[in-house]
């Protein structure tokens, strides 16, 4: 683990088998652009044989932590979703032996290297970091009836950097025990599971949430997969339509990448790359 100015910082991510088209990108992105920072692989479920391996070969660490109270959180929670209900063990990130922890969706490949946005947390000023705001999946219409969550900062959960210090898992029980109801009145129907929620907590502990172009003014809020106006500097790193640093892509709803996207070759050579490294390894 690294020890760096403010404690240990790392990045985590959750991942399976059925999901290596989306894993190997994101690894071999972060052997380019974050290898100085430690990277977690949280186990979706039990069908993670080979992500477990892979894991390893990139050096970076395969959790082994107790899912089941938040396993059971999620059966409670959504009960006819068998599959879509294990998206609440990203939350695991909050517990792993970090001070900083900077998640990221499978479904992500990072161009930038992300030390610039640790060190940032301020309790109260700078709680929790986003990308940009959102209105996907998040709150229904009865959102606006509650005074924390009527203007509240709405965002995506695909990555986000906070400290177990600041957000832990024991808030997002303590939150449904007391508010379970109201949850399940606000909570946008369809779609996401983990997104609505972790909004949810963090406006209900009234957590301050900051995009990273506000703390960064270099980077851009935009990470879509289809972004418009994209083009790439002599580093062949992307640029929005302002000139502003995408510090990653995301392929948020898709199965996989088309191949006609801007980001799509670079998935596409990041996947040559770590299938390359894969067999020399023997994998």
């Amino acid at each position: 683990m690294a020890d760096t100015p403010g404690g240990t910082r790392g990045i985590a991510t959750i991942a399976n088998d059925k999901v290596m088209h989306w894993l190997l990108p994101l690894l071999e992105s972060h052997a380019e652009t974050n290898a100085g920072l430690p990277l977690f692989v949280i186990p979706y479920n039990e069908q993670c044989e080979r992500t477990r391996r892979v894991a390893q070969a990139y050096g970076a660490t395969f959790v082994e932590a107790d899912s089941a109270p938040l396993d059971r959180l999620s059966k409670r929670l959504f009960p006819l979703s068998l599959g879509k209900r294990f998206r609440l063990r990203k939350f695991l990130s909050l517990a792993l032996p970090l001070d900083e922890v900077a998640y990221v969706d499978a479904d992500i490949v990072l161009y930038r290297d992300l030390a610039p946005l640790f060190g940032r947390l301020r309790p109260g000023a700078t709680d929790f970091i986003v990308a940009s705001r959102t209105v996907d999946y998040v709150y229904n219409r009865a959102h606006a009836e509650v005074d924390y969550l009527r203007d509240a900062f709405l965002f995506s959960d695909g990555f986000f950097i906070t400290a177990k210090s600041i957000l832990s898992i024991d808030d997002f029980y303590e939150a449904m025990e007391a508010d379970e109801a109201l949850f399940d009145r606000v909570r946008q129907r369809g779609g996401l599971y983990a997104q609505p929620l972790c909004n949810f907590v963090v406006h209900r502990k009234g957590l301050k949430v900051v995009a990273a172009a506000d703390l960064e003014p270099s980077l851009s809020c935009e990470s879509y997969h289809k972004a418009e106006g994209v083009t790439f500097d002599s580093d062949g790193r992307p640029l929005d339509e302002r000139g502003a640093k995408i510090f990653f892509a995301h392929w948020a709803g898709v199965a996989e990448p088309s191949g006609r996207g801007v980001f799509d070759a670079d998935w596409q050579r990041l996947t040559r790359g770590a299938e390359a490294r894969l067999r020399s390894a023997g994998l």
